[in-house]
């Protein structure tokens, strides 16, 4: 297992290289600068500007010093808050982006597996098609069209819950926890069906059957690991997603987390932010690919075989 873990994390090096060098050539290939203002700014100032910040260097050497200085743990300067650096914003935006990807995590897994077991337990009938369909409507609506909706229903029409804030007012997590996990509950309860639907038609299953055992025994004893590995495989990229993809939602529900500081940075033409960001974003991802196939390691035995002998 230890060299498994360390084959992984040796791999996810030129990985995180290759998305340092691609958004680096992404951010500089855009017109415009850090320094770019709505007010005309003198040349004197913008060339003082973009000595001190180096940005007067050849490009491969400031990727180069953008590098070096990342391995010692320093994302760089903000230019547009030039009183904090990078690493200061990502400490401070990343806390309610970690909570609110829990949070939709927790909803996502409790209702997709809730309506996939139930899913299973009578295909081909109502009990089936009712939560399926009701999945396939959470995959085709997205967060920037559910936000909204829910923000109207629930916020303005009946005035039951917060429209913005996080951690301010009662019940301002909830809207943005169910925007962000909603589609990923879809996902979970369509992959976790299909799993348990393999498993139920298991010689094993049968044989609890013939021996008399609950339906709810047979279910989440016998049944259910089985049934949710397909669930962790996937449980890992969610995550991850769930992170990074949690900008939209911030903005619409007005949360201080890293994805607003990331959108405002995309308009902002501030390099460094968005160069720490997608690095940062790119890293948690790789994080919790590498502890998803870890922990489907551990539940696989056939799996566990196949490390053990260094495949």
């Amino acid at each position: 297992m230890y060299i498994f873990i360390l084959k992984r994390i040796l791999q996810s090096i030129p990985v995180l290289l290759a998305v340092s060098l691609f958004t680096f050539i992404m951010v500089r290939s855009a017109p415009g600068g850090p320094f770019d203002q709505d007010r005309n700014v003198p040349p004197a100032v913008i060339k003082n500007l973009n000595a001190h910040y180096h940005l007067d260097d050849p490009l491969w050497k400031q990727y180069v010093d953008y590098i070096m200085n990342l391995l010692h743990g320093d994302f760089g300067p903000s230019f547009k808050f030039q009183s904090h650096n990078v690493n200061d914003l990502i400490l401070a935006g990343f806390p309610p982006t970690l909570e609110l990807a829990f949070y939709a995590t927790l909803f996502a897994l409790v209702v997709g597996l809730t309506a996939g077991i139930t899913a299973s337990l009578k295909p081909n009938s109502l009990q089936d098609y009712v939560p399926m369909s009701s999945a396939m409507l959470g995959i085709c609506l997205p967060s920037f069209v559910l936000g909204p909706l829910l923000l109207l229903i629930f916020g303005s029409w009946l005035q039951w819950l917060p429209v913005a804030g996080w951690g301010q007012i009662p019940g301002d997590k909830i809207l943005p926890s169910i925007t962000l996990g909603a589609s990923y509950a879809a996902y979970i309860a369509r992959i976790s069906r299909g799993g348990m639907l393999e498993v139920l038609s298991q010689d094993y299953i049968r044989t609890a059957r013939a021996k008399g055992l609950s339906p709810i025994r047979i279910v989440f004893v016998h049944a259910l690991r089985g049934g949710i590995t397909p669930v962790i495989s996937f449980l890992g990229p969610a995550i991850a997603g769930l992170l990074a993809g949690s900008f939209v939602v911030e903005t619409i529900f007005q949360i201080p987390g890293l994805g607003r500081f990331y959108v405002q940075a995309a308009f902002n033409r501030d390099y460094t932010m968005i160069m720490g960001c997608t690095i940062f974003f790119a890293f948690v991802i790789i994080v919790f690919n590498l502890l998803s196939d870890i922990i489907l390691v551990y539940l696989n035995p056939k799996l566990r075989q196949q490390v053990s002998r260094g495949h």
